[in-house]
């Protein structure tokens, strides 16, 4: 079947994934009315394209601190990558580094960060960490990420807890006995409880800045407050993220909490948004609105069921494709050209 737009990849991995494979990517909270707002929110938001621009010529490039990427999208962390492909998170990488775009590797990857850079030497990388109570373990993370040459680490700061995902309850999901969380084997012996840490506070990127050079960038912020904390305690980075809706059910879209984040940032960090990207012209939204780049987390997870590598750089292609097109038709010829002028909030 001919594969035309990433709803065509969803269509496929919800048919071919085993259904516990499936309903743990799909799963939001509670009643999911979060991760359903992620996609509805871009819906209000219209384009208020300029003529006779001359896009003749298009630069789609930009830059995620100081390093340039092929277009404004990236690969959001997310976990268990086997479960939609043999080769998991090596074809992840493979496809990010023939993209020339940035992949956030998860904690809670089946593959090591070993295998993970040897499958793309050179690709741009960031690392992205859960705190765990064993603080010990997630120093020794941080520093393997770094001497393995990731460029950057991501804080996830929404999940003290895991948020209540039914169809998991539902299904007992479990990672089949064949996959393993290969970089955390043999941490969690001394943990009875869940190995994530609740009582992470902002002090902790103080620690974190002590133990690596890496920049730190944090994810999950999706208020002012949060954003001027983030600001103050000396990240390089903001991603607005609700994770999918998988945490806190009735929290704002993402796109919608962007507009505050910006606002407060004032420039001083970047600002990125994962959540909902579906459509070339999402990614063109969310600069819009003042994102530097934005991270895909599901579609990438569809286009690895599709066909691994494979799959997942046809999904970022269709991306890269739509979203120059959009662009275009709204007469921007370079991301420089981007800007809140180009959107506006519809009244429905």
């Amino acid at each position: 079947m001919a594969m035309v737009c990433l709803s065509d990849f969803e269509d496929y991995a919800k048919k071919y994934l085993p259904k516990i494979a499936w309903d743990f990517f799909a799963a939001g909270a509670d009643d999911c009315s979060t991760r359903d707002e992620n996609i509805q929110a871009y819906k209000r938001i219209r384009f208020r394209p300029r003529m006779l621009r001359d896009v003749s010529m298009m630069d789609i490039r930009t830059k995620l601190l100081g390093t340039e990427i092929s277009f404004p999208v990236g690969i959001a962390p997310t976990g268990f990558h086997q479960l939609a492909w043999p080769d998991g998170e090596k074809s992840t990488a493979r496809a990010a580094k023939a993209m020339n775009t940035c992949y956030i590797a998860s904690t809670y990857s089946t593959c090591t960060l070993e295998e993970i850079t040897a499958a793309a030497p050179g690709g741009l990388r960031w690392f992205q960490l859960y705190i765990h109570r064993n603080r010990a373990v997630s120093q020794q993370l941080v520093q393997r990420a770094e001497a393995l040459g990731f460029q950057g680490l991501v804080l996830t700061a929404d999940l003290p807890y895991t948020g209540k995902r039914r169809d998991d309850v539902r299904n007992g999901f479990r990672l089949p006995p064949h996959m393993k969380l290969k970089n955390l084997e043999g941490a969690f012996e001394v943990c009875k409880m869940s190995p994530l840490d609740p009582s992470v506070t902002w002090n902790d990127i103080y620690w974190l800045r002590s133990l690596t050079h890496l920049p730190i960038i944090i994810k999950g912020i999706l208020t002012k407050e949060d954003a001027e904390l983030a600001v103050r305690h000396g990240v390089q980075g903001i991603i607005v993220s609700n994770h999918g809706g998988r945490q806190l059910d009735g929290g704002p879209a993402t796109i919608d909490a962007l507009v505050e984040v910006v606002e407060a940032v004032q420039g001083r960090v970047e600002v990125y948004l994962d959540g909902g990207i579906r459509k070339g012209s999402d990614v063109l939204k969310a600069l819009a609105l003042g994102a530097k780049c934005v991270f895909i987390g599901r579609p990438a997870l569809w286009g690895l069921a599709y066909k691994g590598e494979e799959g997942l750089q046809d999904v970022l292609r269709i991306l890269q494709d739509e979203f120059r097109l959009s662009m275009a038709l709204a007469g921007c010829a370079s991301v420089s050209e981007i800007g809140r002028h180009l959107v506006q909030f519809s009244k429905l």
